[in-house]
């Protein structure tokens, strides 16, 4: 590993393991959210619009959490291939700010700010 990137290692290993805390404790230990929406299910007929809503959330709250740790995933596999902080589209170098800011970032302002003028 280049030790350029060992901070950069440290901290998403940091937030990987903070937003795994913060699940288990939203959650109540280690219930998935499937099972958490299932749980409004079984409340439905109490106030079905609140449990829908509930719901919803729990399943809302999922797809961000696991888009998060996919994230942060990739950007440790980026550090352990030596490809961290090279643009996947351009292969420029990514700012040290735009990583400071944003450790998962894949792509360079320039590529981003395309890409999201694209959708």
């Amino acid at each position: 590993m280049n030790t350029s990137t060992a901070p950069y290692r440290e901290r998403l290993v940091q937030e990987r393991t903070q937003l795994l805390s913060r699940i288990a404790q939203q959650r109540g230990g280690l219930v998935s959210r499937v099972d958490m929406a299932a749980e409004h299910d079984v409340r439905a007929f109490e106030n079905r619009a609140q449990a829908i809503s509930e719901r919803d959330d729990e399943f809302a709250m999922n797809e961000h959490e696991t888009a998060e740790l996919g994230d942060i995933q990739a950007a440790l596999e980026r550090i352990a291939l030596g490809r961290y902080g090279t643009c996947t589209d351009c292969g420029q170098t990514i700012a040290a700010d735009r990583l400071n800011a944003y450790p998962t970032a894949k792509r360079c302002i320039g590529c981003q700010t395309l890409k999201e003028s694209k959708r």
